[in-house]
């Protein structure tokens, strides 16, 4: 439970910001809203609100840690139960944590903080998500799709086509599926596998799909080393068996010949590759939020209530520099007293900050509310 003190400070901080803020949500009238306080991130739900003045109104009022709206379009927003809102259709979500990639710098810091190394990871996934699935096999334009940096672990993918509002779950269950490369039949890439005697046929790097994204990925393991290939589940001694024949294993992928090394057990050696590659690109995807069609999700540029850091929109080409603990911080005046637990080496808005244990410090605002909302301080009066 966060500290009276420590609350009260971020509450008037937040209140401040937001009331110099405009509220830009489109469809608003259509939209439910959910608030948060420190303890649960939607305490409250089904509201709604005919447009942003009045919206601004009711959370200046009331300060909510964490400020949500539904991915969902209804007629009755605010109607209970759920039934009653009659939906209107749903955008596309994906919530991408660094949680969900198992990092090993995870097992050193844990899983509440986040370092440079979680950031870097799950905004490579996102661009992943978008470049190589999103735009190349479903066909949306980036204009139609919009990424917003969490406030916290990650980042939220919208996706606003007139193709996709009428989504049924189980529809958007398949493509959450297919994302994650789950049931993927890998005899659909190599027509001859299993047929004695004949060379294997296999998918090239400009094929459509994941045939495509398998030869593609095997070339740019190749191209990068042995290391690369492990990764994607080879053992060390295929992998240098691989490497050493680059030139002719690419020239062989690159014309749909499969045949350039001799592989024991084919099938059962490309499944696994195909595998670890699909985990690699997108097991972080919650696919629960994906398929739910009344999901409630964190509201753009709003304040993330564990960090005080704003869940800022990126535009996509912008998302490869974009650098959150610097430009989502938005507390930049003055500095407040922190008493400080055990708290790792971060970087926030270019300045290195601890490692701390046990400090009672005088540091930047953003810094020290970062460390109280994330439970490792508590602000104290000087």
């Amino acid at each position: 439970m966060l500290d009276a003190n420590t609350a009260k400070v971020a509450k008037s901080l937040f209140k401040k910001y937001y009331q110099n803020v405009e509220f830009k949500v489109d469809n608003i009238a259509n939209r439910e809203f959910g608030f948060g306080d420190f303890e649960k991130k939607i305490a409250f739900r089904h509201y709604s609100f005919k447009d942003p003045q009045s919206l601004k109104k009711y959370v200046v009022e009331n300060v909510p840690i964490f400020l949500n709206f539904s991915s969902a379009l209804y007629k009755y927003p605010d109607a209970q139960p759920m039934e009653k809102k009659m939906w209107l259709g749903s955008e596309l979500i994906f919530d991408l944590d660094a949680n969900d990639l198992n990092l090993k710098c995870q097992s050193e810091h844990g899983r509440n903080w986040v370092c440079d190394n979680c950031l870097s990871s799950v905004k490579n996934e996102t661009i992943k998500l978008i470049e190589d699935f999103l735009v190349p096999d479903f066909g949306f334009s980036k204009n139609e799709i919009s990424v917003n940096f969490s406030g916290n672990r990650g980042y939220h993918v919208r996706v606003n086509n007139k193709d996709v509002v009428d989504l049924t779950s189980e529809e958007r269950r398949g493509i959450s599926g297919y994302i994650s490369g789950i049931d993927i039949d890998i005899s659909a890439f190599f027509p001859t596998l299993g047929q004695k005697g004949k060379r294997l046929v296999g998918p090239k790097p400009g094929d459509y799909g994941w045939g495509g994204k398998l030869a593609r990925g095997i070339v740019t393991a190749l191209n990068l080393g042995t290391d690369s290939l492990v990764g994607l589940g080879m053992d060390s001694k295929m992998a240098k068996k691989l490497e050493a024949s680059k030139a002719d294993v690419i020239f062989g992928i690159t014309t749909g010949n499969w045949d350039k090394v001799n592989i024991p057990k084919k099938a059962e050696f490309w499944s696994s590759v195909l595998k670890h590659m699909a985990i690699s690109q997108s097991k972080m995807i919650d696919k629960n939020v994906t398929n739910d069609v009344g999901h409630l999700i964190r509201m753009p540029n709003t304040i993330h209530g564990d960090t005080g850091l704003l869940g800022k929109t990126v535009s996509i080409s912008e998302l490869d520099r974009f650098d959150p603990m610097r430009e989502s911080v938005i507390f930049k005046d003055g500095t407040l007293n922190v008493s400080t637990g055990i708290v790792p080496r971060f970087y926030m808005y270019g300045n290195e900050y601890g490692p701390y244990s046990n400090s009672n410090l005088s540091i930047p605002t953003y810094a020290a509310l970062y460390i109280s909302l994330k439970r490792l301080g508590r602000i104290v009066y000087s």
